[in-house]
């Protein structure tokens, strides 16, 4: 029998890590990058200016009756601690760490009259991956072996950042950019738009994968005409183009894309439910579900079993450690997403830093699966950054 859970704390914490938008000026990752508030001009040139940051990071710890602490950490600040303190706590105090299931249904059904997507399941992902991370600890496994070991010797990356050509060089199999202008920009903002994925395909040649993120920000017929525009360039993917509520749109842009290029989506959306929604309205060729975000590892295998019996990828939306225990494990997750961290961004750095010790990161591109070979999640919390408790129970 393994030692039952004593208590349930949760913590918030500013500046980036998990919460990565919480980031000083000049960092590429907040340049006047398209969104859904681009329509207003005040709002256009930093996300930062409408809020993107105003949560800050959720840190939340499960100790064990034998003194154990598993943590992990997500969005939500404050708000999700009040959740996690008042409400989800009552779910895992003196009880099994390895009931996870019941666990995880105890906390969606009876949030469900106030939940079923965002803050609540950024709560209740936390929660979940604490636990996967503590039942590690316990059982002094990583997480990875707990998911049914590693289908593959080692990991293999794309970047998110401003600068693809620079993560060629650095031996990353593609380059994800954030797409600058929003349809408010008119056809001059299309323009730019395609002219940056025409200089940075000039730069990394034929065979690099290059994929616009829209963030949301686009309607069907702006993200039609710009798949059409960029195809001659060698699009791979045009991902979240459009509201995440908008399931309709996304199958006509399925519908309407050019022949060979994939749409995908999924980074804000939340449980096996929405998922099914994206799947059997055939919305998209990759699901990117964020393990912080979708109801955490307890929920993304259930998404991740529905995507393998509909013939879809599972690519996590860029969480660290959190998504490289489960994608090592998916033959349906072949790759992995590396969240440029750095402001330029011209070299790879811890993508939660500073809040996670011991993270690791690519070298050339890759990770072998051994480096994840810690208990849990393989990552310790960083002490020396003060931690707010703004609530106990």
């Amino acid at each position: 029998m393994l030692a039952k859970i004593k208590h349930v704390r949760a913590f918030t914490v500013r500046g980036g890590g998990a919460d990565y938008h919480d980031q000083g000026a000049g960092h590429w990752i907040d340049d006047h990058i398209a969104t859904p508030m681009s329509r207003y001009p005040e709002y256009r040139q930093s996300r930062q200016s409408f809020g993107i940051n105003v949560l800050g990071t959720l840190v939340v710890e499960i100790e064990a009756e034998d003194g154990t602490i598993g943590f992990a950490v997500t969005t939500g600040g404050e708000p999700a601690c009040y959740i996690v303190e008042k409400h989800l706590a009552r779910f895992l105090e003196g009880r099994d760490p390895t009931e996870y299931e019941k666990i995880w249904d105890q906390m969606y059904f009876s949030t469900q009259y106030y939940g079923r997507k965002g803050l609540v399941i950024n709560a209740i992902s936390g929660v979940d991956l604490a636990l996967w991370d503590l039942l590690g600890k316990l059982r002094q496994e990583p997480v990875y072996h707990l998911l049914g070991g590693a289908v593959r010797d080692e990991l293999q990356f794309y970047a998110t950042g401003a600068r693809p050509d620079v993560a060629k060089e650095l031996g990353f199999i593609g380059g994800k950019l954030p797409l600058h202008h929003g349809p408010a920009e008119g056809l001059e903002g299309l323009r730019k738009n395609v002219e940056l994925l025409a200089d940075m395909r000039a730069k990394c040649g034929p065979d690099f994968w290059l994929m616009y993120d829209c963030w949301m920000a686009l309607d069907v017929d702006y993200a039609t005409r710009l798949a059409i525009a960029c195809h001659e360039h060698g699009l791979k993917w045009i991902e979240e183009a459009i509201s995440p509520d908008d399931y309709w749109g996304y199958a006509e842009l399925k519908r309407n894309v050019p022949r060979g290029m994939l749409v995908t989506t999924g980074e804000h959306e939340a449980t096996r439910w929405g998922f099914r929604m994206l799947m059997e309205m055939d919305c998209c060729d990759i699901i990117q579900p964020d393990v912080g975000w979708c109801g955490g590892v307890t929920e993304l295998l259930k998404i991740s079993a529905l995507a393998d019996a509909k013939g879809k990828l599972v690519i996590p939306h860029g969480s660290s450690v959190y998504s490289y225990h489960f994608v090592v494990t998916r033959h349906n997750s072949p790759f992995a997403e590396f969240l440029m961290m750095h402001p330029g961004p011209t070299e790879v750095v811890p993508m939660f830093a500073p809040q996670l010790l011991g993270e690791p990161v690519p070298v050339n591109g890759r990770m072998k699966a051994g480096a994840l070979d810690r208990p849990g999640f393989g990552v310790e919390l960083n002490r020396d950054i003060p931690l707010h408790r703004p609530y106990t129970h």
